[in-house]
């Protein structure tokens, strides 16, 4: 019994750990899109959530299939999560500055995350879930299927509160919230490298 709380409480502490870049993301997110339903709202959060289950499922099947090529991804996965980041952080402070004043229903819609985007930060920020595969190359299939699970319940809760507080935040300062937004991501994507570097 002991065993199990442990393995529960370890995979709760580890989903909020890997989740703190999705809830900055969604802060973002929510800066970007103030108007986003709750519906769409639950939506994306959830593809943060699926994102952080099947990071550590991939990374469970690299230890045990692919070594090599899990080494070199390893090394590679902090400069892929800066680059996207960057990349759609620099494009939604461009949106913002070049945005035309729009009214009503034409304006939502230009503000909206595209399901492009949307897939590149759920890959961005999950690229950290790949380190944890490696570290339950111990468990079973079912193990490390649960862990997921944990991790990806306790990173759609987080992403959800992100979006909400990016929302509120919006409400605040609706002109330049997108850009806050871009520039939120570029800071995460830096944090995220320098982090990496450091550790070297």
């Amino acid at each position: 019994m002991t065993g199990i709380f442990l393995f529960v409480a370890n995979s709760v502490f580890l989903g909020f750990g890997l989740a703190m870049d999705a809830f900055t993301v969604c802060i973002a997110n929510g800066l970007h899109e103030p108007r986003m339903s709750q519906k769409r709202l639950c939506s994306v959060a959830s593809v943060y959530a699926a994102f952080q289950f099947a990071m550590p499922v991939v990374g469970w099947v690299c230890v045990r299939v692919l070594v090599h090529f899990l080494t070199i991804l390893e090394r590679l996965a902090p400069w892929i999560s800066f680059a996207l980041l960057l990349f759609i952080g620099a494009k939604m402070i461009y949106e913002s500055v070049t945005e035309k004043e729009e009214a009503g229903i034409e304006r939502v819609q230009k503000t909206r995350l595209t399901a492009g985007t949307l897939l590149v930060q759920g890959v961005a920020t999950s690229i950290d879930a790949l380190s944890v595969g490696f570290t339950l190359s111990g468990q079973s299939i079912a193990g490390v299927t649960v862990a997921s699970l944990i991790i990806a319940a306790v990173t759609f809760v987080i992403s959800t509160a992100g979006l909400l507080l990016g929302k509120k935040a919006a409400a605040r300062l609706p002109r330049t919230a997108s850009a806050a937004g871009g520039i939120v991501l570029i800071i995460i994507g830096t944090e995220i490298l320098a982090r990496h570097l450091l550790a070297q």
